[in-house]
């Protein structure tokens, strides 16, 4: 059972912030706070590992062909950086959607299963993200943590135990199963994580798929099998989506012309560019650029 001070703590913090519908940091490194009196459109954003607690509302993701739908109490775990789109589908004034996220420490998260080992059964496919009702213990820890964010010195004295705990926790989940994949040393989950690290750090340049199959240490077709099972999408559309993605945020900064920022997010052709963004998000770069916001999309 989630306090209902905490859910209206959570959502005040947010409001302060002015950053209903965006999210704001807590005074725990890592641990976000996201508030949204309304329901939203569908949003494309790329999604980091992370941990999701619902409070209050629920919300809805997309990836690939796979939707989740995660309310109050639900967690979601997200194992690998991945391409996804989501909405808030049940909020209002009286009830607003209300949700803490944390950040993945993959190295605490390793260190305990180098620690622990053999624990949890194994992930039955690769699917990185996952959503089940949160355990008391989980819940009762995500708690904890953001009642020290609001006291900057047992924030500091307590929190990296409880950030331990909380990992503890999610790596014995049932949807920890993936996070288990991800920490076992030269598993598929492990090596396309690495590469997804490669593609993200050299977006803007011309990636052989074939070179990435050789560094994962897997044949071509082992590879995009493994990589598609992981974010559903090929190799190219993540890249792809990622140069749309931070073309978006450059226009919508007012930092840069459309043909600079096709040029500056790895496009040889403005037109392609152009082309392909108004596919994406259902408007044009110019469109993003006028505005000077993120549109919903």
């Amino acid at each position: 059972m989630i306090a209902k001070d905490i859910v209206q703590s959570v959502f005040d913090l947010v409001a302060s912030e002015d950053a209903l519908g965006v999210g704001c940091q807590t005074g725990v490194d890592g641990l976000f706070a996201f508030a949204d009196p309304e329901v939203s459109a569908c949003k494309a954003g790329f999604y980091e590992p992370v941990m999701c607690l619902v409070l209050q509302g629920t919300k809805e993701a997309q990836i690939g062909g796979r939707v989740l739908r995660y309310s109050a109490g639900d967690t979601l775990l997200v194992s690998h950086a991945v391409h996804v789109e989501s909405a808030v589908i049940q909020a209002s004034a009286q009830a607003p959607y209300v949700a803490l996220a944390l950040k993945l420490d993959l190295a605490l998260a390793r260190s305990l299963y180098d620690e622990i080992g053999g624990i949890g059964a194994p992930a039955k496919d690769l699917h990185s993200m996952r959503v089940e009702k949160g355990d008391a213990a989980l819940v009762d820890a995500v708690m904890r943590l953001y009642q020290l964010s609001q006291d900057p010195l047992e924030a500091r004295a307590l929190a990296p135990l409880v950030m331990k705990e909380i990992h503890f926790r999610l790596l014995r989940a049932r949807h920890g199963c993936m996070l288990r994949q991800l920490l076992r040393h030269e598993s598929a989950a492990s090596r396309i994580s690495k590469t997804i690290a490669y593609i993200r750090a050299n977006y803007t340049s011309q990636i052989p798929v074939a070179d990435l199959a050789a560094e994962s240490g897997m044949s071509l077709s082992a590879f995009h099998e493994h990589f598609k099972a992981v974010t559903s999408t090929t190799p190219l559309q993540y890249q792809k989506e990622l140069r749309l993605m931070e073309a978006r945020r450059l226009l919508a900064a007012g930092q840069r012309s459309v043909a600079a920022a096709a040029y500056d997010v790895g496009y040889e052709s403005p037109t392609q560019f152009s082309r392909e963004y108004s596919r994406k998000f259902g408007v044009s770069p110019s469109d993003h650029k006028a505005t000077g916001t993120l549109l919903a999309i």
